[in-house]
């Protein structure tokens, strides 16, 4: 992922509620969003290349997103897929602390990232570049190509737009998050962040729905997990298309660990 929202335990009805988006070159093979046949409490896409994912959540109701930290200069091509930071998590047993601190104690090894892995008890956020590991409290949370919560442009704007909904409950409903990120509007120059990449890329990143010929944001996914067990996950599929290609929706409640 490279944009990613979080309410965490912020208002009932509902524990947790994710709205996020998948940037990606359009070339890079994966799968859509399904329970996986080798771990069939596991619901997520997939990355065809290395196997891994960037974003899913479990019948039990253990959840993980990661986005990468943009830095060129410092990556590494010999470095191992960051995706399997989010399936060994879905897959494993370890609470969310002991898996962050586990990371943390290698987190060198992989190229920049931002991870946040929870359960029905708590929710963990870690990086290697400066920001981790760290137990998160209710709350509402913003994550982009840099550190929890750094005010660029598109997290500001899109955590606004989330406490707006959280007044009222009732809004907060699958196509006013989906609405959220689909938002193509670009910062004025002096707003954008310095990253490493050209002027020019930092103004096509910086919209949350991105669009260039070559990369932008794949998939949009949308999580509604309620306190009684409810789950709802919606994802929609662009790959390098204006308009969703395919819409994925599952609806589950959670089971006892």
């Amino acid at each position: 992922m490279c944009l990613i929202f979080v309410a965490y335990k912020y208002r009932a009805p509902y524990d947790l509620v994710i709205a996020a988006n998948r940037d990606e070159f359009y070339e890079r093979p994966s799968a859509p969003a399904e329970f996986w046949k080798e771990n069939p409490s596991v619901l997520g896409g997939k990355d065809l290349i290395a196997g891994g994912t960037w974003l899913g959540i479990t019948r039990t109701g253990r959840f993980a997103a990661i986005t990468n930290y943009r830095d060129p200069g410092s990556h590494r091509h010999d470095a191992p897929s960051r995706g399997h930071l989010v399936s060994n998590f879905l897959t494993g047993s370890e609470t969310p602390g002991e898996y962050v601190r586990n990371i943390a104690s290698r987190a060198d090894e992989y190229n920049g990232f931002s991870l946040f892995a929870g359960d029905r008890s708590s929710m963990y956020y870690v990086s290697n570049r400066g920001g981790g590991p760290r137990g998160l409290s209710p709350g509402l949370y913003g994550l982009s190509n840099h550190l929890l919560d750094t005010p660029w442009p598109k997290v500001e704007r899109g955590k606004k737009s989330l406490e707006a909904l959280f007044a009222d409950p009732e809004t907060v409903r699958e196509d006013a998050l989906f609405g959220i990120l689909a938002d193509r509007s670009s910062p004025p120059d002096e707003l954008l962040p310095r990253t490493g990449v050209s002027l020019e890329w930092e103004r096509i990143l910086a919209p949350p729905f991105i669009v260039s010929p070559v990369y932008g944001t794949r998939s949009s996914t949308v999580i509604l997990s309620r306190g009684d067990g409810k789950v709802a996950f919606v994802e929609k599929v662009f790959n390098s298309n204006p308009n969703p290609q395919k819409i994925r929706r599952f609806e589950f409640m959670l089971n006892e660990p």
